[in-house]
């Protein structure tokens, strides 16, 4: 809790607390009436891909306009953007409009103005507190986004049974007013005037990536961003799969389920965020995708509603462990002038990962079934997780805690570089 000693942060986690809880009822509730528009679990994994695959592509501008403009104005007119596309994707619910298309092309417009937001969004974190409770912030942030999970999808299964999904899509364009109210009142970042770019943005992040591939802890970073992404995100919307088709259970016992996985999150985040395991950062990573992959074989098993909630509970606690590693490590490693261009590095890891996963997995529920497909799923994590935790070489797991790279401008890392090369 170190972090809530600063104004500005206790801000602008609960606004993002508030927000958070309604883009949670909106990821449950999508892939609800998806697959009750379409009883495939195939538009289960393109609700991923809409929402995910424009974020990869804003992402490069988004990291480069963290680096040159201020990020509290960036996240203010983001933030009010989504907030109208949300209203319009409750409009077209309510008017009847409910191809699959229409659903989807409307997520992937907030997915493409939450790629820009993102990069500046994770920066800004680090512009609320100093850099030595840099990891408290980031951890709660990341405790922010799954309690979120845990109210959110409750909520959702609650409303999905009483109101219906228009109110589910109403809450959330509504909540977005939550963070941009935050935002007006957070002092931070106000007056701050950041460089011009003087490179286009493909140049910028060209440049990223070769700063990217110079620290040995960024890359693990990125690449566990990936391995979780692929492997382990699905699980979020196949539940929906295992709630109608497994356990043959309704919208409440549903949302029971994806609240199941931001409770293990809340549980594991002093763990995370503790100052006492500053240092430790790879054994958390370890540790947290091993057991992940073997929760995930055993839920795949499981022939038991009740048993499966309890392991959903280990699985959302080993998911906050892997994902606020990695992020801590990158946020802590990174020069300052890479920042932004970095943290979308590791966001589009992540988000071309996601639907990659998504709609593999959906594509493999189809032909092998649900309990089959995430067992495979979890067996790969398991092999994936011991061969990190035991690898050699420059690229390891215990890379991520590397220390700070001091470089304060980026033409003293283009000289160090040139050196280098000389």
């Amino acid at each position: 809790m170190r972090a809530f000693r600063y104004r500005d942060y206790r801000i602008f986690w609960t606004g993002a607390l508030l927000s958070s809880i309604g883009s949670w009822m909106m990821n449950l509730v999508l892939p609800f009436v998806l697959y009750q528009l379409t009883q495939s679990a195939v538009w289960v994994g393109a609700s991923v891909a809409a929402q995910f695959l424009p974020m990869v592509l804003a992402s490069p501008l988004g990291g480069s306009i963290a680096d040159h403009y201020p990020r509290r104005l960036v996240l203010l007119a983001t933030q009010g953007a989504m907030g109208f596309v949300a209203g319009l994707l409750w409009l077209a619910w309510i008017l009847q409009m409910r191809d699959p298309w229409v659903l989807l092309l409307l997520v992937g417009v907030i997915g493409l103005l939450n790629g820009i937001a993102l990069p500046s969004w994770q920066a800004f974190v680090h512009d609320l507190v100093p850099r030595d409770v840099l990891q408290s912030a980031v951890a709660m942030n990341s405790l922010q986004i799954n309690a979120a999970r845990a109210v959110g999808p409750a909520l959702a299964g609650l409303v999905l049974a009483t109101l219906g999904p228009s109110t589910a899509f109403a809450v959330n364009s509504l909540s977005f007013l939550c963070v941009v109210v935050a935002l007006l009142l957070v002092k931070a970042g106000r007056g701050v005037r950041r460089r011009s770019a003087d490179t286009g943005i493909t140049a910028q992040f060209l440049a990223a990536i070769r700063y990217a591939r110079s620290q040995p802890g960024i890359v693990m970073a990125i690449g566990l961003a990936f391995i979780l992404g692929l492997l382990g995100n699905p699980i979020f919307t196949l539940t929906v799969v295992f709630a109608e088709s497994v356990f043959n259970v309704g919208p409440v016992q549903l949302g029971i389920m994806n609240a199941a996985l931001g409770v293990g999150a809340i549980a594991v985040a002093p763990l995370v965020g503790g100052s006492r395991f500053s240092h430790k950062i790879k054994n958390i990573a370890g540790f947290g995708l091993t057991i992940f992959g073997v929760a995930l074989v055993a839920f795949a098993l499981s022939p038991d509603y009740v048993v499966s909630v309890a392991l959903l509970v280990v699985l959302g606690g080993c998911f906050m462990a892997v994902i606020a590693s990695s992020n801590t490590a990158n946020q802590i490693i990174v020069a300052d002038p890479f920042r932004g261009r970095v943290l979308a590095l590791r966001l589009m890891a992540f988000t071309i990962a996601a639907p990659i996963g998504g709609l593999l997995q959906g594509i493999l529920v189809d032909e092998i079934g649900a309990r089959s497909t995430v067992a495979l799923s979890g067996a790969l994590l398991i092999c994936l997780a011991l061969w990190l935790v035991f690898k050699g070489g420059v690229v390891r797991l215990a890379r991520l805690d590397d220390p700070h790279d001091e470089w304060t401008t980026e033409s003293m890392y283009r000289k160090r570089i040139n050196s280098v090369k000389g």
